[in-house]
């Protein structure tokens, strides 16, 4: 990296250090400071996807867990209303019922070239748009739907600032399924829809290969409309990998192997040949899953979300299950599956 591009990455991104420390800083006093539902589930859901970030926050958790039982099953039964959202309400009575005490963080295990997840906190999680069946790329941004322009969202920003040229906003993800989970949004007062142009991949590839160098496994990751996107508002989702997923394997066909992968992928280290190769799947409607990486791109075609009929454990597969690292809300499934019925589901996904 040269100095100039270094000196243009925001404090959180110049290494992995800096961002470790940036990211548990931010949850640690997002929990100080505010006292509501959202914040909290945020903040145990994030700390319960990482061991170093759960010793450091469990305890002042559950005694935040302890103060919120007793307001909330309170207020309850002088028959009050809660002043929470709805979904924060369901998913902490649901926390409630299995106690924290009982509460489980995110276990792994390796299947063949597979990453299995166990990540029963993220299967609290609402649905969105995860189950709607969707045939189109491109839905018009709606002011009145859910984006990340929300001011009580503010509060859950990790950064906000200059990056690579453009206005750009770092949240936490409420419900992690990768390690430093962000949301990451380009220019959030333009107020674009989930879909991509030759602008913002751009913008992506370069962030990639900027923050890529400074932070070791540093991607970002995208859901087309109709791939698994629970928000229309362009968004990317920012990560950091300790070791290759599986679909950056060098084994896999794709990447130089011999092996091939159950869906189409296709590996680009060029940024115009990848959008061209984007661009054809625009025109022929087709969705599909990104990776960006600091060396390029993976792009995953695939069929629409909600157009196959899917295993029941499969809760949707979006980017991390189709790049190999599937997330289980089960444990009797996480311990059983197996090889070919992994390799099976990702094949019902191809287009």
């Amino acid at each position: 990296m040269t100095l100039s591009n270094m000196s243009c990455l925001p404090a959180p991104l110049t290494s992995l250090t800096a961002l470790e420390h940036a990211f548990a800083e931010g949850l640690a006093g997002m929990l100080e400071q505010h006292r509501g539902l959202g914040v909290y589930i945020l903040v145990l859901a994030n700390a319960a996807y990482d061991a170093a970030l759960w010793a450091r926050l469990a305890a002042p958790l559950a005694e935040r867990h302890e103060h919120l039982a007793e307001r909330i099953t309170t207020t309850l039964r002088q028959g009050g209303s809660l002043d929470e959202p709805d979904d924060d309400a369901l998913v902490f009575l649901k926390l409630l019922a299995i106690g924290f005490s009982r509460l489980q963080t995110t276990q792994s295990r390796r299947v063949g070239p597979w990453n299995l997840s166990f990540n029963p906190i993220r299967a609290l999680r609402p649905p969105r748009m995860s189950g709607a069946k969707i045939d189109q790329l491109l839905r018009p941004f709606d002011p009145a739907g859910f984006h990340f322009n929300k001011p009580f969202l503010a509060r859950e920003v990790l950064w906000e600032g200059e990056l690579a040229g453009k206005a750009a906003r770092l949240l936490y993800n409420k419900f992690p399924f990768a390690r430093l989970h962000g949301l990451l949004v380009p220019e959030p007062a333009r107020e674009l829809p989930q879909y991509l142009t030759p602008e913002l991949h751009g913008w992506a590839w370069d962030v990639c290969a900027q923050a890529g160098a400074a932070v070791p496994g540093f991607c970002l990751a995208y859901n087309s409309y109709g791939a698994l996107a629970s928000v229309n508002h362009l968004h990317f989702q920012s990560f950091v990998q300790a070791s290759p997923l599986p679909v950056q394997d060098a084994a896999f066909a794709h990447n130089g192997g011999e092996h091939g992968y159950p869906l189409p992928c296709r590996r680009f280290s060029d940024r115009e040949a990848a959008w061209f190769h984007l661009d054809e799947l625009h025109s022929q409607g087709i969705p599909y899953n990104l990776i960006y990486a600091a060396d390029g791109l993976h792009v995953l075609a695939r069929a629409p979300q909600g157009s196959r009929a899917q295993a029941a454990w499969n809760a949707g597969f979006g980017w991390s299950d189709l790049a190999g690292v599937i997330t289980l809300f089960s444990r009797d499934e996480f311990e059983r599956l197996n090889e070919a019925e992994i390799v099976a589901e990702l094949a019902k996904q191809a287009p």
